[in-house]
């Protein structure tokens, strides 16, 4: 069974570490250091709730009422769910309900498990964000052993639009297949569909690492940290650009950052070892700014 860490999660439906904790904290999704593929689905419908600005409390009332009257484990899973005002209705076995309302009605016109009314011009656009997003999950899908699949879903993905999640995963594949013009290529496009996307300027730094092209690789991590600070990875890497740059001052900073915010493992070893390193061969002058701070020499 393929499981998804929670950083995969983040990437893959493009929501923040803090809006996943919520999540979880309302009971709305189990917390958990990986997750599995009906979790991601789950969590697929309350981004798309987020995004018509339901609250976490009011989808909460909803499933726990649902789940009262109708006996479905899990409602966001098992049945359609679509809104009606600020309450969601779900549909299921051919009848759609308001469980919070107590109302319920047969659906005779049938259809699929999605309740919206649209006009006619926005078909086509709900349409294709809809096969977007069933074409990258079933790319998710196949990634794990069957990567062939998978890169063609990913492809067919990135011909409906520009998808920063599925240029991502398509560049990496490409990147461990040690094709890291492409993945460049790939990365590049993601950062541009999203530029907030920090992952995105990480995974970019790393093909131009392997393409030798340091100066681009250094900009690229640094761009990942400017979005996010607490990026460890992009610590880690930035500080072995500078090191090869023989920048090792700027290296320190880095590889302090790194042990800050990963301080157990083989990894915050290593970067423990490089700052000795640097500060035995620099030999950097501690300087004391006042009583219980200190700051190294520029």
């Amino acid at each position: 069974m393929n499981r998804y860490s929670r950083q995969d999660v983040l990437r893959i439906l493009r929501i923040t570490s803090r809006q996943l904790s919520a999540w979880e904290r309302a009971g709305l999704i189990v917390s958990a250091s990986d997750y599995g593929f009906q979790d991601l689905v789950q969590l697929r419908k309350l981004s798309e709730l987020r995004a018509q600005r339901i609250s976490a409390s009011s989808i909460k009332a909803s499933v726990t009422a649902m789940r009262a009257v109708s006996g479905i484990p899990n409602p966001l899973i098992h049945a359609g769910i679509g809104l009606r005002g600020p309450r969601l209705v779900f549909r299921h076995s051919g009848a759609t309900m308001d469980p919070i309302a107590g109302q319920f009605e047969f659906d005779f016109e049938g259809g699929g498990s999605r309740l919206e009314i649209v006009e006619e011009g926005a078909i086509s656009e709900t349409q294709r964000q809809s096969k977007v997003n069933a074409l990258f999950f079933e790319g998710v899908r196949w990634e794990q052993g069957k990567t062939a699949e998978a890169t063609a879903l990913y492809e067919e993905t990135l011909t409906l639009g520009e998808h920063a999640p599925a240029a991502i995963n398509l560049g990496t594949i490409l990147y461990n297949q040690r094709q890291f013009d492409r993945a460049e290529q790939l990365y590049r496009r993601a950062t541009l569909a999203n530029p907030d996307y920090a992952l995105a300027f990480f995974d970019l730094g790393n093909a131009l690492d392997e393409l030798q092209r340091l100066p681009e690789a250094v900009e690229a991590y640094k761009s990942a940290i400017r979005l996010s600070p607490g990026y460890a990875d992009a610590h880690y890497n930035l500080a072995l650009a500078y090191e090869r740059s023989n920048e090792r001052r700027r290296a320190l900073r880095h590889w302090i950052a790194y042990v800050k915010l990963d301080p157990v493992g083989p990894w915050s070893n290593h970067a423990r070892l490089q700052v000795r390193k640097i500060l035995d061969r620099e030999e950097l002058t501690i300087v004391w700014r006042r009583p219980g701070l200190v700051g190294s020499k520029r």
